[in-house]
């Protein structure tokens, strides 16, 4: 992580990664990868905004970052490791060895000059993907497929990890950062290690307006709207919730309600729930 000097209010609680420490120096991303992907800026078809504090920010491409991994048994070696505007963790490109470039997700302690393959069944080593069944247990996971080819599903933001903890009846049990326990089907494929960038969690923008930069619109205290704009909102001054319970814009109850689907599909594969947090402790 990098400090800056207090030269500015900004830049006295301003923390950063030092992305010449962990990035290869590579100036432009590849371009037959890059693809131009209209704001949406919260707004769906009719132009109502239906995801709030988006809109504004950087002009940006998108990177095609190969999330199904479909190319097997052909050795590839990482060319560079690169920031991606889309996504928290970094991306590297990858060279395959018929010729054929490609971006995926950048595992910790990937480095330029690797090589990396997808096969059944490979070395223990950071960025190589095999199928479930064949990875140790307690080895740390990621991008890790929901359904046979069906791509990355779990653990792709920065840092994010999923611990094996056995295979059995052609299921594997894996450990989810919220502590979790979930089934997913053992000739599924995963990428070994952790997804890059692991300290993305310690950043501070320092100021609002790099906040803006990166799309992010404000986020107003429901307290201190009108009656008609949130269930929280209107009196003198500072009022109580005046409500039973926490609510949220729409009114719909906030804390303590569950919000899991009973007859959702993947119930069945989930061996024991997250932990509840009560009053802050586990």
């Amino acid at each position: 992580m990098k400090k800056y000097n207090p030269t500015s209010p900004s830049q006295r609680q301003r923390v950063s990664v030092n992305y010449r420490e962990v990035l290869s120096g590579v100036k432009k991303p590849k371009k037959s990868l890059l693809k131009k992907v209209k704001a949406s800026s919260g707004r769906n078809h009719h132009g109502r905004i239906t995801v709030r504090h988006q809109g504004g920010g950087h002009k940006k491409r998108f990177r095609d970052v190969d999330l199904m991994q479909l190319k097997r048994k052909i050795p590839a070696t990482v060319k560079t490791i690169e920031y991606d505007p889309y996504r928290s963790g970094f991306i590297a490109l990858v060279c395959f060895a018929d010729g054929e470039y490609r971006y995926m997700l950048a595992a910790e302690g990937m480095k330029v000059g690797d090589k990396v393959i997808t096969d059944d069944k490979t070395v223990i080593k950071p960025g190589n993907r095999m199928k479930l069944v064949n990875i140790p247990i307690g080895q740390v996971v990621h991008s890790v497929e929901l359904r046979v080819n069906g791509g990355a599903k779990l653990a792709r933001s920065a840092g994010s990890g999923l611990e094996v903890l056995g295979s059995s009846d052609g299921f594997t049990d894996l450990k989810m950062p919220s502590k979790e326990l979930r089934k997913v089907p053992s000739d599924c494929f995963a990428s070994i290690g952790k997804v890059s960038n692991a300290e993305y969690n310690l950043i501070n923008l320092g100021k609002a307006g790099r906040s803006r930069w990166l799309g992010i619109r404000p986020t107003v205290r429901g307290s201190a709207m009108n009656p008609v704009d949130h269930k929280y909102g209107g009196g003198e001054g500072a009022q109580p919730r005046g409500t039973k319970r926490p609510k949220d814009i729409w009114g719909n109850i906030t804390g303590g309600r569950k919000t899991r689907d009973k007859k959702k599909w993947s119930k069945k594969f989930i061996v024991k729930r997250r932990p509840t947090v009560r009053g802050g402790k586990k």
